[in-house]
């Protein structure tokens, strides 16, 4: 019997293990869907978006340029990795090829698989081995991530594995601060990161910050090592903005579409206070005016007319940030109506879900602090900081994605504590001497 319970305690802590279930998942999920779907679908539908179209103008010559089918001059919509990723595969399988296709759902799976990797370690370091293999299970078996690799064409799954190895690095790196190559590789990191998924560049002075203040406390660090990393980070960037800058004429560090995204969550419709969501002024129907417009001249628009709601409606724009702050955790704006209404089980697993791991993500984090766990702050610090760029453009359970990792870090911690006080806790039933 013990022999038993120690082969299963082997196979339930198996970091190998866990990464090949997750990757069976998500193949798994992506075979039952392709099989529903016309060939000639597979090959185009799923590239229908920026990223598809930037890729088929990089990998037919043109430049980063385009990114919705049409030719409309260079653009910075997207951070160049993902992209270029994407064109690379359609020089190999084909524009707009199933097989293509087929290659980004196996490279996105294996990118959201490897994520249960430096979530383990991360969970190790933070709350011992139990943690560890409970978050990188609940990884590997989260309906988001197993769904996600086959349904978007997009960075998601490589950002959320970079915010798993942002973690990880970070506890890492400010418990051995010494060695300034860890710092370089830091640096590094980094940078992909924001020439990946720039939203996670929230997270970099909380991190960096932490490990800095860590460091300098626990081995007397030199401040000008985080300041080479930061550095680095901040280099790694210059190429992609001085290319912005050449293309634009004005300074655009990293991405270009976020005064859209602020109009889309912040337009004049809302000021009659008869709420739709998603608004009723929509990327669709924004994107014909960028096509008269230029990129340009558009982002200025759209900018304008994103702060000039705000400033004349503040009462409603602080009521939609609450209304985003909901469908940021839940996944939908109204959860509770359309739990009710809806008949897809799909949808109401997915709202339990979503909201459950947000729920105890909120105990994981009490727990860490009352517990005084010197890594409380870094794993606490996503996701307070990384939402507030969706509460004020537009939410979505692709954009919540990258913190997806660690928020079911923190909900594996809170259910450790969960199962700790219930082994402490006396049983009534049992006789009493």
């Amino acid at each position: 019997m013990d022999k038993v319970k120690k082969a299963l305690k082997t196979a339930i802590t198996s970091l190998l293990l866990i990464v090949l279930v997750a990757m069976a998942a998500r193949l798994g999920f992506a075979w039952d869907q392709i099989r529903k779907i016309p060939r000639e679908v597979i090959g185009s539908a799923p590239f229908d978006h920026e990223t598809g179209s930037i890729a088929y103008s990089l990998a037919t010559g043109k430049g980063f340029s385009s990114p919705f089918r049409r030719e409309t001059g260079p653009t910075a919509w997207l951070t160049p990795v993902y992209p270029l990723l994407v064109a690379g595969i359609f020089r190999v399988f084909g524009n707009f090829t199933a097989n293509s296709f087929f290659a980004v759902v196996f490279l996105n799976a294996l990118f959201s698989s490897a994520a249960c990797i430096p979530l383990f370690f991360a969970g190790k370091r933070i709350s011992g081995l139990g943690v560890a293999s409970t978050a990188a299970w609940l990884w590997a078996l989260y309906p988001n991530a197993v769904m996600m690799p086959f349904e978007w064409v997009w960075d998601t799954c490589l950002a959320a594995l970079l915010g798993a190895l942002l973690l990880w690095a970070t506890l890492k790196l400010a418990d051995s601060p010494q060695r300034t190559r860890d710092w370089c590789f830091y640096g590094l990191l980094w940078g992909f990161t924001l020439m990946t998924n720039p939203s996670l560049g929230l997270l970099l002075p909380f991190l960096l910050g932490w490990a800095s203040y860590r460091g300098k406390r626990a081995a007397k660090l030199s401040l000008w090592k985080p300041a080479l990393a930061a550095s680095i980070a901040i280099l790694c960037c210059v190429p992609w903005t001085v290319r912005n800058y050449i293309v634009f004429h004005k300074f655009v560090p990293l991405r270009s579409n976020f005064p859209l995204e602020l109009y889309i969550g912040n337009n004049n419709n809302y000021a009659t206070r008869q709420f739709v969501w998603p608004p009723k002024i929509t990327k669709e129907r924004e994107l014909l005016r960028y096509f008269h417009m230029g990129e340009t001249a558009f982002m200025e628009e759209e900018q304008r007319k994103a702060t000039e709601f705000i400033r004349a409606h503040p009462k409603i724009a602080i009521e939609l940030i609450g209304e985003k702050f909901v469908s940021f955790w839940t996944g939908v704006a109204e959860p509770v109506q359309v739990f009710k209404t809806t008949d897809s089980l799909l949808i109401r697993a997915l709202i339990v879900c979503n909201t459950l791991a947000a729920v105890l993500a909120l105990v994981g984090m009490i727990c860490l602090f009352v517990k005084r766990s010197p890594y409380a702050i870094p794993a606490a610090a996503f996701p307070p900081v990384f939402p507030w760029l969706y509460y004020v453009t537009h939410p979505n359970l692709r954009y919540r994605h990258p913190i997806d990792p660690v928020i079911l870090l923190l909900a594996a911690v809170a259910a450790s504590a969960a199962w700790e006080l219930l082994r402490r806790t006396p049983n009534l039933n049992a006789p009493q001497p």
